[in-house]
């Protein structure tokens, strides 16, 4: 009898080690992840910053260089996640929806995301999008803009800059969830300019 109460006593010693084992391991991983998403934040585009010149296939092959646009155009730069998601899908529709409206405040729309350009072509096509989709495959113009990631790196952010036709950020929106919101408030800060 007193072995297996030694045997219970040893066994319930070594679960409680392996659960503070991995507890340890977790908040260890989660200083280590805001300790650095921090210093990789730090040349995060913010109001005021001018936007750095970058070149980038659009959803047509075509190298679209934001240059082009740079003393001609408002400009509505949005980073999101993945195409065909359900957030992604309604925001880019949202823009499409409201594609007028921008142009008549002489602004073009420019969403970038990490997936090739084939993904973004049939994205394009599938939702009748008619604005510049950008292909960042390997994230770098979102590291270089500072996008920020949301649930522990895991899940590229969603972020919007509105700039004027100098190229100076004038607004940035940044909201994973409120996908709409993100024209909204470029339509009401670009309103601002006219």
């Amino acid at each position: 009898m007193k072995k297996f109460d030694v045997q219970t006593i040893n066994w319930k010693r070594m679960q409680r080690n392996f659960y503070r084992f991995f507890l340890i391991v977790g908040l260890l991983l989660i200083t280590v992840y805001l300790t650095f998403s921090k210093v990789k934040n730090m040349n995060e585009i913010k109001v005021g910053s001018t936007i750095p010149a970058f070149t980038l296939p659009d959803q047509n092959g075509k190298l679209f260089n934001i240059n082009s646009v740079l003393g001609k155009k408002n400009m509505v730069i949005y980073f999101y996640p993945k195409d065909d998601s359900p957030g992604c899908t309604a925001q880019a529709c949202a823009f499409r929806d409201q594609f007028e409206v921008f142009s008549e405040a002489d602004a073009v729309i420019i969403g970038i995301s990490s997936q090739s350009v084939k993904s973004h072509k049939a994205f394009a096509e599938k939702h009748r999008l008619s604005f510049t989709l950008l292909s960042d495959e390997g994230s770098k113009i979102r590291k270089q803009f500072g996008v920020p990631t949301n649930l522990l790196g895991l899940l590229p952010g969603r972020v919007t800059y509105v700039a004027d036709k100098s190229g100076k950020v004038i607004y940035t929106f940044n909201s994973q969830l409120q996908t709409e919101k993100h024209v909204d408030e470029a339509l009401r800060i670009l309103k601002k300019l006219e």
